[in-house]
């Protein structure tokens, strides 16, 4: 693989959600997830900061329907309008949405794929994250965090935990696509969001042995990326997370309240560090 962090990744974030009823979008009253504030500043203008800060990212695209996340902010639809953030109509799921943004930029550029709930990102994570991808020679490979670490920084809040033989880990919303052959994990990804309401099918899909080793216990995190990589016909790859935070999106109210506590605790450690 060629791919060097002088080809600066493109990267997307997807702003989707389930829609005005959610009870984080009215509680904050606003007209979607991706313009709830955080520390007064709403998520995607956060992550956009941290994308645009961050050395290894070229251009940037927003990836959300139009009808609720444009004319809703000046800042942001002053950024778009202006050329510094490019934007992508949101599809009818996830995936959908991320295909048809791999589809529209160019298959020899590397892709950073993350999304607009990423409250705590930084151009530190990014940059740690891009360099890694690239540097395990992978075709597709996502970021991660110590499940022990995330818990042991963050007690208070409760993570999705995937337990493997070996180690214990969560994700953290950051995706490289590193080669033309990155675009089948999508393809996969797919698949399995249209089987999730029958899960026998999903079952079939990753194989009854592999899914039978891991809840028994006994799958370790190769056997598993091995078997990903063989049903995506693309070689997947980890990159592990050094920060907990990258581990915190807010996609719900106690969310949402872990992410402001987190910063308020990180003000408060720099201003004490200042102080001394």
């Amino acid at each position: 693989m060629t791919t060097t962090l002088a080809e600066t990744f493109n990267a997307i974030i997807l702003a989707g959600d389930r829609g005005p009823r959610d009870p984080l979008i009215k509680e904050a009253g606003v007209s979607c997830k991706a313009l709830v504030p955080v520390s007064g500043r709403p998520m995607v203008l956060r992550v956009l900061d941290a994308l645009g800060s961050a050395s290894c990212v070229g251009k940037r695209f927003v990836c959300g329907d139009s009808s609720r996340l444009r004319g809703q902010n000046p800042e942001l639809d002053a950024l778009i309008a202006g050329g510094n953030v490019h934007w992508l109509e949101n599809q009818a799921s996830p995936s959908l949405s991320a295909q048809a943004a791999l589809q529209a930029l160019p298959s020899d550029q590397p892709v950073l794929l993350t999304t607009a709930d990423h409250a705590l990102l930084t151009p530190q994570m990014v940059d740690f994250f891009c360099t890694q991808a690239v540097e395990t020679g992978r075709d597709v490979v996502a970021g991660v965090a110590r499940a022990d670490a995330v818990a042991a920084a963050f007690p208070e809040g409760r993570r999705t935990v995937t337990r493997l033989r070996d180690v214990a880990y969560c994700g953290c919303n950051l995706f490289a696509f590193l080669t033309p052959d990155a675009s089948h994990a999508v393809t996969f990804w797919r698949r399995v969001e249209e089987q999730r309401k029958h899960p026998l099918k999903i079952v079939k899909s990753l194989g009854f042995l592999a899914v039978l080793r891991y809840l028994l216990g006994r799958l370790t995190l190769e056997e598993g990326l091995e078997r990903m990589s063989a049903l995506m016909h693309a070689h997947a790859g980890v990159v592990w997370m050094l920060t907990p935070e990258a581990a915190v999106d807010v996609d719900k109210l106690d969310d949402w309240t872990l992410a402001e506590s987190i910063l308020v605790r990180q003000r408060e450690a720099r201003a004490e560090t200042a102080f001394h």
